[in-house]
């Protein structure tokens, strides 16, 4: 049994990565900041095989102190700050300092792996499907490209250095229970349906375009990946972890409706200027390697309950990736 430290542990995808470590047989220690969720599917857990510390990843010797005392095996490193939430320097800091405090903690402790969280908006800008090893333009038209772009090519760079084993994770489109920052379509698709209300559809850009499309990763499924490649990755150093493919808007309004009968949202007709084809992840590293495939197909999704719980909303009626 393993001891895995997940940074950003209560967060969105950390809960959810924590679970699928546990359910995988690891202990682990969950990194917190400001935010505190004790979800259902882990409150059995807490105080037990899951620890959750307070951390602040700017006090490296912090970092390093938490590392030691839970001798720990292995870094996932999720956490990140609110989007648009820190001044441009204050960002800047933050995520740059944050990755170098859990790279040298891992290094300093003689950690087994770390796993570092990216992003599939490095491949913007570039036709699908995204696989790997494609070339990546050397620009960022958001402050999540061009964080995620550094932390790859540095995170590496750090691993070749010290012979340290990091994995870069390329995580895309999450959505399900615990998501509440309304920043992505389907949570203002669902929280406006559960409610009763009309969507901010305007929100983030415009109102979406019906046939413009995106690679949307159910939140179990993403931890599934997360876990897999952390644990079992050996032939690559960056894998995505997606979908699998590409879901219009269109399909996540029909999901919605079909989930909540009665539900409207109008989107624009046909393509946006955005529009490109085949905009989804390539898996193909990820499921031969360590065997991970995403478990919840859009039908399944659809067939979902319509619970509420007391601290979310769960997204989970939207459509998932087949």
């Amino acid at each position: 049994m393993a001891k895995v430290l997940i940074t950003g542990g209560m967060g969105f995808i950390g809960l959810h990565t924590v679970r699928k470590f546990l359910d995988a047989g690891d202990e682990v220690v969950a990194t917190r900041y400001q935010t505190v969720r004790e979800p259902e599917f882990l409150k059995g857990e807490l105080g037990k095989r899951v620890t959750v510390v307070p951390l602040d990843l700017q006090a490296g010797h912090d970092v390093i102190d938490v590392v030691h005392k839970h001798k720990v095996d292995s870094i996932v490193h999720l956490a990140v700050p609110g989007l648009n939430a820190l001044s441009p320097a204050a960002d800047y800091q933050t995520n740059m300092n944050g990755l170098l405090n859990i790279l040298e903690a891992g290094r300093i402790a003689g950690c087994s792996r770390v796993s570092v969280d990216s992003s599939g908006s490095v491949y913007t800008g570039v036709p699908g499907p995204f696989k790997e090893d494609m070339p990546l333009p050397m620009i960022a038209k958001s402050a999540t490209e061009a964080y995620k772009k550094s932390f790859e090519l540095l995170s590496l760079h750090y691993a070749d250095r010290t012979g340290m084993s990091v994995i870069i994770l390329r995580i895309t489109g999450i959505y399900g229970p615990l998501y509440h920052s309304m920043s992505n379509l389907p949570s203002r698709l669902c929280h406006a349906a559960v409610k009763g209300i009309a969507p901010n559809l305007a929100a983030r850009g415009g109102v979406p375009f019906e046939e413009d499309a995106q690679d949307l990763t159910y939140a179990p499924d993403c931890a599934l990946g997360i876990q897999l490649v952390h644990s079992k990755a050996q032939q690559h150093r960056v894998y995505n972890i997606g979908g699998g493919r590409a879901i219009t808007n269109g399909e996540m309004v029909r999901a919605t409706q079909k989930a909540v009968p009665g539900f409207e949202a109008t989107l624009q007709a046909g393509r946006g200027p955005a529009w490109r084809p085949d905009p989804y992840l390539d898996n193909s590293w990820a499921e031969t390697e360590v065997g991970y495939k995403p478990q919840f197909s859009v039908d399944e999704a659809d067939r979902k309950s319509t619970r509420l719980n007391s601290s979310h909303i769960p997204l989970s009626r939207m459509p998932s990736s087949a």
